[in-house]
């Protein structure tokens, strides 16, 4: 059996996914005895740049992927005339760069389940909280109604190419508190935040019949295993390495 990967490919709330209480973190602990979760991660990209650089990010991931998660927005959508507009990408843009990066890494691996997330909301009152590098405007570079243009935009892209989304917009601003609950600085996610973007992920798995009743352990589980003769075990299993 070989063991497959699944890949999440983003900007900076994917690559602090592996932190304490991360929803990357989670998600490899789940899936601990049936998959391989493989981190790739780019704090502060927008979808300009990771459509160039996407190719070479994933070039080292080996074997079967059987999955990959995209994660950009947040940055796309920062605001023209503030901040951060240098990471700013028109919002037409930044569909057809999800696309075409969608599109590679179709082509890379034919059959992966692909799962656009959106960017999550933003909280205007913790931006202003904690400013973008130094800036003294006490203006938030990001609006959230802005930001719900992009997660919009992702979902459209999604629904025409037949993958699925994770509307993490809509569905974190269903919470009361959403904005000081989820949100540590008004855009990157609490633990709690987190855990409601892996529990999406999981269920967008499953859907994709990659749950873990889908996917066989990648050795005998303990409690399935003869333990008057344990070698019949792993009869199935392929030769012995010899040291």
């Amino acid at each position: 059996m070989v063991r497959p990967s699944i890949v999440l490919f983003g900007d900076s709330i994917t690559e602090e996914a592996f932190g304490e209480g991360g929803w990357g973190s989670s998600l490899a602990n789940h899936y601990s005895r049936s998959a391989d979760v493989v981190l790739r991660g780019y704090s502060g990209y927008n979808t300009r740049w990771a459509a160039r650089v996407a190719g070479r990010a994933v070039a080292t991931v080996a074997g079967a992927v059987a999955a990959v998660t995209i994660c950009f927005g947040a940055n796309d959508a920062s605001l023209p005339d503030r901040a951060s507009a240098a990471q700013h990408v028109p919002v037409g843009e930044y569909r057809d760069n999800l696309r075409a990066i969608c599109a590679m890494l179709q082509r890379r691996w034919p059959g992966v389940v692909v799962i656009l997330v959106t960017p999550p909301p933003v909280d205007e009152d913790g931006r202003r909280r904690y400013p973008y590098a130094h800036d003294y405007s006490g203006l938030p570079e990001r609006t959230n109604a802005a930001v719900g243009v992009y997660a919009r935009a992702c979902v459209e892209v999604a629904r025409q190419c037949g993958i699925r989304a994770i509307d993490i917009w809509s569905r974190m601003q269903k919470f009361p508190g959403w904005e000081k609950s989820f949100l540590r600085d008004g855009l990157h996610l609490t633990p709690r935040g987190n855990r409601v973007l892996f529990e999406e992920v999981v269920f967008a798995l499953k859907d994709a019949n990659l749950s873990l009743e889908a996917l066989p352990a990648d050795l005998p589980l303990f409690g399935d295993m003869d333990l008057d003769n344990p070698a019949k075990s792993f009869e199935d299993e392929g030769e012995w390495a010899e040291c």
